[in-house]
């Protein structure tokens, strides 16, 4: 068997011809579907609207995801035990797949699969698990990259380093003395109390249906940060966001 695990950054508009080629060679795509019993969730249906734009053909296999403990007081070991679990939960229903039909597979990954994705360890998991296959990975449009252009900036200032976490650890990313963050996977409600004084630029759902920026300085624009989070979600279905924030 083999596998193919490509980024498709956040729609049709950025796959790249590599990706393309790649996708239509395949003879399925495997896709979670993480929406309620008998209905199909926003992102499982942007996927569809990949394949359609490229490779019409090529049949989606839809696996039920399984349930994954989100509980916002889960740190340190906790939450990875609970997103390890999870990522077994996932390989072994994509190993019962992949052993059943064969053949060649995708996964379309959102952004690029390099970055706060783990696709790549859930395919090794498969593998781990006795499914023999071969996988490839292809590189896609990363939500940093969008953020930045949308806002037309650079994400560092000269010479200077760009520290890329997630919401769940910006705290502890400020404690340790960056000042210069890109935060992604953020909770809804996140407290940015911490970086009130500094300058964010922020977005959702960039490049697809609800995409919405602000900028400005924190204290300033928290309130409208969190409105804008509500419409996308509410234009999409579901709202993915990434910002940068840094001290003045």
């Amino acid at each position: 068997m083999r596998v193919w695990i490509l980024g498709i950054g956040m729609g049709p508009q950025h796959v790249t011809p590599e990706v393309a080629d790649a996708l239509r060679s395949v003879d399925y795509v495997l896709a979670p579907n993480k929406g309620t019993k008998g209905s199909e969730d926003g992102l499982l249906a942007l996927r569809r609207t990949v394949v359609d734009a490229y490779a019409e053909s090529v049949p989606i296999v839809t696996v039920a995801d399984p349930p994954r403990d989100r509980s916002p007081e889960l740190s340190g070991p906790d939450y990875a035990r609970a997103v390890g679990d999870w990522h077994a939960a996932r390989a072994a229903r994509y190993a019962e797949e992949l052993r059943e039909r064969g053949g060649t597979a995708a996964f379309l990954v959102w952004g690029d699969p390099a970055l706060y994705d783990s696709t790549i360890r859930i395919v090794e998991r498969v593998k781990a698990s006795g499914v023999e296959l071969d996988y490839q990975v292809l590189c896609g449009i990363s939500a940093p990259q969008l953020l930045a252009a949308r806002h037309r900036i650079v994400l560092h200032e000269v010479g200077r380093p760009v520290h890329i976490t997630t919401g769940r650890r910006l705290g502890e990313a400020i404690a340790a003395g960056q000042d210069n963050i890109v935060a992604m996977l953020n909770p809804d409600g996140l407290d940015l109390s911490a970086v009130a004084d500094w300058t964010i630029w922020w977005g959702a759902n960039l490049g697809a249906a609800g995409e919405r920026l602000v900028r400005g300085r924190v204290g300033d624009v928290v309130g409208e940060i969190a409105a804008a989070r509500r419409a996308a979600k509410a234009e999409a279905g579901w709202v993915m966001d990434v910002f940068l924030v840094r001290r003045p």
